[in-house]
């Protein structure tokens, strides 16, 4: 009989938690009822969209909107637009460096470059707007002739090479030419200033000749011996170099599917153009073997 009893008197428990769930739903549904229009229309617009809760903020004892009350709603909408906005603007970065490094990788193929040389000729890095291409002048493969403006062949190669690709990718073009210390000139009123500047200047004409646009670049100058290459003596050959900073043009940046095309084995070379008169005649192109290490 003990056991029996037991199981007696559970039923009235769950009846009475069904009578309470019940009048709680009632008390609710006529305080509700009670209140003015703006409550009664955000709650309306809540079980509407549950998800997506329109009780920003609360006042009183009544959670709603507060775009009701003051007008200045949609906080939430411009937090999660700026974040949007700030990600597109994330993923449209790394786009941009994608597309860099793969030209960067593409010109060094195209001119057999070995980044793993100490006394390598050329330097291609990636920066904030664009690339950085560094030209040296060394002895072991000379980009000018001694003292002079005339490109030997292989600096003809490389810029050749270079006019293609800025041309290619619609490049903004800035030259800096720059010398090491302590040259002996000739001539007295010849210096590392002129130099330098008739050497970036010659930069430029040849990539003019080779179908740059004379408008793609900004500016041409010369430093002489007043900027050296960081960690290096003033008279180290390494500071005679010739820079190009080249960016993207605002109005023309390249997508990325061309970014992640793979450049073929070959790349045709753009052909040399010389001036006679009113016509303009294609010349050869200019080709380089370099020598075996």
């Amino acid at each position: 009989m003990s056991k029996k009893a037991a199981h007696h008197g559970g039923a009235w428990k769950v009846a009475y938690a069904d009578f309470v769930t019940a009048m709680m739903a009632l008390f609710m549904v006529l305080w509700i009822s009670a209140q003015d229009k703006k409550i009664l229309l955000a709650t309306s617009r809540y079980f509407q969209q549950p998800f997506h809760s329109p009780f920003e903020d609360h006042s009183g004892m009544m959670p709603f909107n507060k775009e009701l009350r003051d007008g200045s709603g949609g906080k939430k909408d411009n937090d999660e637009s700026a974040s949007g906005r700030s990600k597109s603007a994330s993923d449209a970065r790394q786009i941009e460096l994608n597309f860099l490094n793969s030209v960067a990788a593409d010109y060094k193929r195209l001119l057999r470059v070995d980044d793993d040389l100490d006394q390598k000729a050329i330097d291609v890095q990636v920066t904030s707007d664009g690339l950085r291409v560094t030209l040296f002048d060394r002895a072991r493969r000379p980009l000018f002739e001694d003292k002079t403006t005339e490109l030997t062949q292989w600096g003809q190669f490389v810029m050749q090479n270079l006019a293609w690709l800025i041309e290619r990718h619609h490049f903004r073009v800035i030259i800096d030419g720059h010398t090491r210390a302590l040259i002996q000139f000739p001539r007295d009123n010849y210096t590392a200033w002129e130099l330098s500047a008739d050497r970036a200047n010659a930069a430029r004409r040849c990539l003019v000749h080779y179908a740059v646009d004379q408008a793609s670049i900004e500016r041409v100058t010369g430093y002489a011996d007043t900027r050296p290459v960081d960690g290096e003596p003033p008279q180290s050959e390494s500071n005679q170099r010739i820079t190009l900073s080249l960016s993207l043009s605002p109005n023309t940046k390249v997508a990325s599917e061309a970014a992640a095309a793979p450049a073929g084995n070959a790349v045709p070379a753009p052909a040399r153009a010389t001036i006679s008169g009113p016509a303009r005649a294609a010349a050869p192109a200019v080709s380089f073997n370099p020598p075996a290490s």
